[in-house]
């Protein structure tokens, strides 16, 4: 994981990812400090219409929570990678490029 941070790519992110790592209730205030300093570091990608018509097809598609068809649709709309602990239910969407972390 350091890796990709270390790096000089640009990385996207969700506003429905920024919801999830900043929504853990066990979450401590320094976590949540680091994590805004993460996030600080990269370009956060609003849900606007676009995305959630690619969500809403996702989600009909290939019957994945909400939360994901959205953090999916992201990766397609930006045409980046996915990178997820949680590959299994990525891994069926054609066209998405997913790696685990």
């Amino acid at each position: 994981m350091s890796k990709i941070f270390d790096s000089r790519v640009a990385i996207y992110v969700s506003t429905i990812t920024e919801i999830e790592v900043l929504g853990f209730p066990q979450l401590t205030d320094e976590e949540k400090t680091e994590i805004e300093k993460m996030l600080k570091t990269m370009l956060i990608v609003p849900l606007d219409s676009q995305i959630a018509n690619i969500a809403a097809s996702i989600r009909r598609m290939y019957r994945l929570k909400t939360p994901d068809s959205a953090v999916a649709a992201t990766a397609l709309f930006t045409g980046t990678i996915l990178l997820t602990r949680n590959i299994g239910d990525f891994k069926k969407i054609t066209g998405l490029r997913v790696e685990e972390i």
